[in-house]
């Protein structure tokens, strides 16, 4: 696997509300932030490490050997969660401007959606 992207960001809520937003993306429909373009579809989580760790399968029609891999730790203040996400693919890997584009749609999804789902 090859690492093509990757950002942390704190987010304001603590870990275990964060782990249980990405293991069960828009459980409440009050506060959808998984909201997917026509060329995505929605994630499989593959692997759990609670509290610390979640890995999604592919977000992309076009390139279902991606995954996104988060990682968890509470945040210096202690009450939110600094949230690394890492993308990941198998050879070969994509050009600069696909991988732009995913790079910036995990991080759209993950540091403005689920982040602003928070307040």
């Amino acid at each position: 696997m090859h690492e093509i992207g990757s950002r942390k960001r704190n987010q304001p809520a603590p870990p275990h509300i964060i782990f249980e937003a990405l293991t069960h993306p828009n459980r409440d429909p009050q506060r959808p932030w998984l909201i997917l373009l026509d060329d995505e579809v929605a994630p499989r989580v593959l692997e759990v490490r609670h509290p610390d760790m979640v890995v999604w399968s592919s977000l992309w029609k076009a390139r279902p050997d991606a995954v996104i891999r988060f990682e968890l730790s509470r945040d210096e203040v202690g009450y939110g969660t600094d949230l690394r996400w890492t993308l990941e693919v198998e050879d070969p890997v994509p050009d600069d401007g696909l991988v732009g584009h995913m790079g910036k749609r995990v991080n759209e999804l993950i540091n403005a959606n689920l982040r602003y789902s928070f307040g």
